[in-house]
């Protein structure tokens, strides 16, 4: 489904959660009893009454920071100054404020736990700007790594996105107030997208983290193999042979990273793995797993500017290596075993 424009989103769907929210909490005792009703009838414990909960918080947290974002936005000069120093770091720190709520609720209603195990980001020199290059493998993991570099690691993250994420009001109105990229397929094809890239990654400054998912999207067995064909179709043989050796990943696409490196050359490289929500995909899978107590355990990598290579295929080499070595850590992982 193509995305509105702006003016439909901000005029229409913003609007519209924030009325979607009043209604669900004013009628909430309702659906709790309906939810209740229903619980003996599926297995899991209290699984209708949990996914009630989940989609809740979920859209009340969407609607408080469209009010907040909102607030924002009139205080900066009914937008003239939104993007001023001062309201950036305001932004960054209203995202750092609801993303720590958002993950206190999944502590709490699902029984997530994340492990950190390895290096932490935190070995990268301070004041360094860092490319964080994480692989993709559902929603979950995008707010999860960008709440570990906000709270945890006190970076303001630029991020390579979806244009479908979009849909989502509020996600839509904070990051096209902070420096990322939306990113769709055009007319222009594949060298627009990575001139965009190159250009998020220009003048980064010693707290920032350019974020970029070079899988492209999520990883399913399908995918795996359309990314493995393609390649083989456009003759890459040796690509694709070492694609066909990795079973949890997605064959990387350089383009992106190649433009990032170029345009931030004073910048480290951290390559972020994770596992535990990889089969969390859609709502149905949701419900699936649902009660989760997940274990969800990430490892961060560093690499120093002296380490990354300069040559355009010894850094296309260099990054199937480091997807290579992702892969083997997400088996050594999947079971919830830490291992390095």
């Amino acid at each position: 489904m193509p995305l509105p424009p702006r003016w439909v989103r901000r005029l229409l769907l913003a609007p519209g959660v924030v009325l979607l929210a009043l209604a669900v909490v004013a009628t909430l005792p309702a659906w709790a009893l309906l939810a209740l009703a229903a619980s003996p009838l599926v297995p899991g414990r209290l699984r209708p009454l949990r996914l009630l909960w989940i989609g809740t918080v979920y859209l009340v947290w969407d609607a408080a920071a469209l009010l907040a974002l909102f607030g924002l936005w009139v205080a900066s000069g009914f937008g003239a100054r939104k993007r001023s120093p001062a309201f950036q770091r305001a932004h960054y720190r209203l995202a750092g404020w609801f993303l720590r709520v958002l993950f206190w609720q999944a502590r709490w209603a699902l029984r997530l736990r994340i492990d950190v195990v390895g290096a932490a980001l935190d070995v990268a020199l301070p004041g360094r700007p860092e490319l964080v290059i994480c692989r993709h493998a559902g929603p979950g993991d995008s707010f999860i790594l960008i709440h570990a570099l906000v709270n945890w690691y006190h970076r303001e993250p630029r991020i390579v996105l979806k244009e479908s994420l979009q849909w989502d009001p509020a996600i839509d109105v904070l990051l096209n107030r902070l420096p990322n990229r939306f990113i769709a397929p055009g007319p222009d094809g594949r060298e627009a997208v990575v001139a965009q890239i190159g250009h998020l990654a220009t003048d980064l400054d010693g707290d920032d983290a350019f974020v970029i998912f070079p899988e492209g999207g999520n990883f399913t067995p399908n995918r795996r193999l359309r990314a493995i064909a393609r390649l083989r179709a456009l003759g890459l043989e040796r690509m694709a042979s070492r694609a066909e050796r990795m079973q949890h990943v997605l064959a990387p696409q350089p383009g992106g990273l190649l433009a990032a490196l170029d345009a931030a050359p004073r910048a480290g490289v951290v390559f972020v793995a994770h596992t535990g929500l990889d089969r969390m995909l859609t709502v149905t899978d949701v419900w699936r797993e649902l009660p989760m107590d997940k274990r969800i355990v990430m490892r961060f990598w560093s690499v120093p500017p002296e380490e990354i290579p300069t040559g355009r295929q010894e850094r296309i080499d260099w990054l199937f290596d480091w997807w290579a070595r992702i892969d083997r850590w997400i088996a050594a992982n999947r079971n919830g075993v830490a291992a390095g």
